[in-house]
């Protein structure tokens, strides 16, 4: 059979073809009002999309250069900030905050938990500036309590700022940005927006626009107070990832036609959907014999998975690529060979799901070895997830096919 190639990963994620055409259509001078008219349209989108009144900076860069700018825009040599780490994104917090001078207090998770609030009490202290955390945390499939993490923080650290890392959780997760207090959130192009790397987008806070005029440490690049002041003309300061705009206003457009016009509505059917296909999947490793990983933790951005024992996930991920060209993720840092996570941001659908799944129960067939394992199983779990939260059926209506047990 051929094979066609379909990315489950969490991110780089699938390409809207509404975005890929607009990025090749993309042949304008970012120094003109065509440019300007179509930076500031996506600029006021994406505060829609994040859900703030508070400004949104676009730059040309990864997320991990977002999480730099926050970094260095709101911090100075010497201040004391707590980072909360149960993963490898968490510690790429701590190598940031480490390399711009930050006396950094660690909450430390495993892998597959998330943080005792009263563990991040007992760590905050008075002269904490600000607290860095992921909303999920896309190497485990883990997400984070950012309401109850902003809650505490009102309490026992007013003065810190609250710095979250929504890469893989804007349009997967539902975040009150506002209304919480998040005072800087961070996103990324290659994930629910469906488009390919290069853009990274923030918003801040009154409070953190403050900061950053005090801050001491050097900036040139991600000097956000310059960022800030060119967006306001419609420009950015150097020279924009133009065909990459092009492609983020065509997928916030496209994302706002699921619902009618309505960006913000579509960004919620965006994080249902994402919802959806993560409780098919993991109701579907479940009927399979398998385990899901971080049980009572799980983000909708992906589902992280726990090989059989004895079997190295590896051979899962290279399986599924080699037979179906399904493009899953191995484990990352201690978790590579332990883990293999399956992803839902951004245009991940009922079928695509369905395709994995089905896909994972010829892996399981060939190599896995699971008692008392027979085709349908999984299939049929999904489906029931999927009828149940569509309203399509009732859980007594959607039992087991007799074909599923035999």
């Amino acid at each position: 059979m051929i094979r066609k190639t379909r990315l489950f990963t969490p991110g780089p994620t699938p390409l809207l073809p509404a975005a890929q055409f607009a990025m090749a259509a993309a042949d304008i001078h970012h120094r003109t009002p065509e440019f300007r008219a179509l930076y500031e349209r996506v600029l006021g989108q994406l505060k829609t999309f994040v859900g703030t009144k508070n400004d949104v900076l676009l730059l040309a860069s990864s997320g991990t250069g977002a999480m730099e700018a926050a970094v260095s825009n709101l911090t100075s040599p010497g201040d004391r900030v707590l980072v909360l780490s149960a993963g490898k994104f968490g510690e790429r917090w701590e190598s940031l905050v480490k390399a711009f001078g930050c006396q950094a207090d660690v909450v430390s998770a495993p892998y597959s938990e998330t943080f005792s609030l009263d563990a991040i009490k007992t760590a905050l202290r008075p002269e904490t500036r600000a607290v860095f955390v992921q909303a999920t945390e896309s190497s485990t499939g883990i997400r984070h309590d950012i309401e109850a993490i902003a809650q505490l923080l009102k309490t026992a650290a007013p003065g810190a700022l609250l710095v979250v890392d929504a890469i893989t959780g804007l349009g997967t997760t539902r975040l009150d940005v506002d209304g919480w207090g998040i005072d800087v959130i961070i996103g990324g192009s290659q994930k629910a927006v469906m488009i390919p790397p290069g853009l990274a987008y923030l918003s801040l806070s009154d409070r953190a626009w403050k900061a950053a005029e005090t801050s001491k440490n050097p900036r040139y690049y991600f000097d956000l107070r310059k960022e800030r002041k060119n967006a306001q003309k419609g420009e950015s300061s150097y020279t924009p990832a133009v065909a990459l705009i092009a492609a983020l206003g065509a997928a916030l457009d496209y994302i706002a036609a699921q619902a009618g016009g309505d960006l913000a509505a579509g960004r919620d059917a965006l994080i249902d959907n994402a919802e959806t296909c993560a409780a098919m999947t993991r109701a579907a490793v479940q009927a399979l014999g398998l385990e899901l990983y971080g049980p009572g933790h799980y983000s909708a951005a992906a589902t992280a998975i726990l090989p059989p024992a004895g079997v190295d996930s590896g051979v899962i991920v290279k399986e599924l690529k080699s037979r179906f060209a399904a493009i899953v993720t191995n484990g990352q840092g201690e978790m590579k060979g332990k883990i293999f996570r399956i992803a839902h941001i951004g245009l991940f659908d009922y079928m695509d799901t369905i395709a994995i799944v089905g896909a994972l129960e010829q892996v399981a067939a060939s190599k896995l070895n699971l008692p008392g394992f027979a085709f349908g199983h999984a299939l049929a779990a999904a489906q029931r997830v999927y009828a149940e939260r569509s309203g399509l059926a009732s859980p007594a209506k959607a039992r087991e096919p007799e074909l599923a047990k035999a």
